[in-house]
């Protein structure tokens, strides 16, 4: 069964940092984009952050540019997410997506919240 797996979340206080990372299983994870997404409270689900299947491009929501590089690494199939400078606004929980032209997986999410 295909898997996508985050981890990593937790409570940290604003200004700290925190990684969250996914892993996908039973599929061709190397051959996917793969999209951070996040959903605060009472919010719609927004795209953080992704990176192509070989990771040559990234992109970046305005508001995580400069604090949250994305990277991967296709030999252990892990995306990961570096959040730093982090402030309340990026409570959220995080989701993990993967994609191809025709497919798409989910994550169940983990959660970040920032708070003194």
């Amino acid at each position: 069964q295909v898997q996508l797996m985050e981890s990593g979340g937790g409570l940290v206080q604003p200004g700290g940092s925190l990684r969250v990372s996914c892993v996908g299983s039973r599929f061709f994870f190397s051959r996917y984009t793969v999209n951070w997404y996040r959903q605060a409270p009472g919010k719609e689900r927004e795209l953080v952050a992704s990176i192509t299947p070989t990771g040559d491009v990234t992109n970046y929501t305005d508001s995580v540019k400069g604090r949250f590089p994305i990277s991967r690494d296709n030999a252990k199939n892990t995306v990961d997410l570096q959040m730093s400078s982090l402030t309340p606004e990026d409570t959220a929980v995080y989701f993990c997506h993967a994609r191809n032209s025709s497919v798409t997986y989910w994550g169940r999410g983990t959660q970040v919240a920032v708070s003194s």
